[in-house]
């Protein structure tokens, strides 16, 4: 990694740290800290789970724990069952209270006046520049906190994403997508030392997908390549076919191929930029129209 742009972001932490109060004991002159106003915000007026809460901010749980008791200590938010009327009880929420409604209510109005508070002394031009810049960095942050690891094809969250990419070639393809006429993918050919799939997910939340199937004698085979709409645009679908040839070439092959349908667009234009060329047939996907080929660095 080069050390200037590692540099370069300590920096512009140090900036923003300062710059939105991270660093005060008493965050907006609330009273609490930057963590625990945050924890009080994401529960919100809806109320929130504790797992989903432990998620979408990545805390550890004995420190999310720790932040909920003072929270529930100052009378802010009660932890309980998140179904009342009998439910898992396992399955645990945090709920404002009515002190823990009108602190956030007062963290929303003073959250609003700190961002008019970055903007005021700016002109009209640079405002717009920063709020454009900002955007652009918020997109690329969330980017780099999506993670992408093995996974069992039986998970759920597996699954999930599968099915998701059988509605999504479904309605883009000419004649709809049946799984059961396309060429079959078997669990057992998605689990080492067959093959894999990789499961991408942004905040423990699935995201993404993608298979590889490795074969002794012949180039591994790329399947199942399938990213969410809400993340389209932020390199995850790249990250997703660059960890799936990584796979296959970390266990010998030389060279992965792909088949695709040609109302893929955006899936064509990524596979000719990373490299890949276009090959003759080499099976009889129903639903293909182009098939691929790359050579993989050993």
């Amino acid at each position: 990694m080069d050390s200037a742009l590692v540099a370069a972001v300590r920096r512009f932490n140090r900036t923003v740290t300062q710059r939105v109060g991270a660093l005060d004991d008493e965050y907006m002159a609330q009273g609490r800290p930057l963590g625990q106003a945050r924890l009080l915000w994401e529960i919100g007026p809806a109320g929130a789970e504790v797992a989903a809460l432990r998620a979408r901010l990545g805390l550890d749980s004995g420190y999310l724990s720790r932040l909920l008791r003072t929270l529930e200590n100052d009378g802010l938010v009660t932890v309980g069952p998140a179904d009342q009327a009998g439910g898992d009880a396992r399955v645990r929420a945090a709920r404002l209270t009515g002190a823990g409604r009108a602190e956030w209510t007062q963290l929303d109005k003073r959250s609003d006046d700190l961002a008019a508070s970055i903007l005021e002394p700016l002109s009209e031009h640079r405002r717009e520049r920063l709020v454009t810049a900002m955007a652009e960095v918020e997109r690329l942050l969330i980017g780099s906190m999506v993670v992408i690891e093995p996974c069992p094809p039986g998970d759920p969250r597996a699954r999930a994403c599968l099915r998701a990419y059988a509605r999504d070639v479904a309605r883009r393809f000419d004649d709809g997508f049946d799984p059961a006429l396309s060429n079959p993918v078997h669990d057992d050919e998605l689990v080492p030392p067959a093959g894999a799939l990789l499961l991408a997910t942004l905040n423990a939340e699935p995201i993404g997908c993608g298979a590889v199937k490795l074969h002794r004698d012949e180039p591994a085979e790329i399947k199942r390549v399938w990213v969410a709409d809400t993340v389209r645009g932020l390199g995850v679908g790249r990250r997703l076919l660059g960890e799936l040839e990584r796979y296959a070439a970390e266990r010998g092959a030389t060279a992965v191929r792909l088949d695709t349908n040609r109302n893929l667009t955006e899936a064509i234009a990524l596979y000719r930029a990373t490299g890949y060329r276009e090959i003759e047939a080499y099976n009889t996907e129903r639903y293909a129209h182009h098939w691929f080929e790359k050579h993989l660095v050993p």
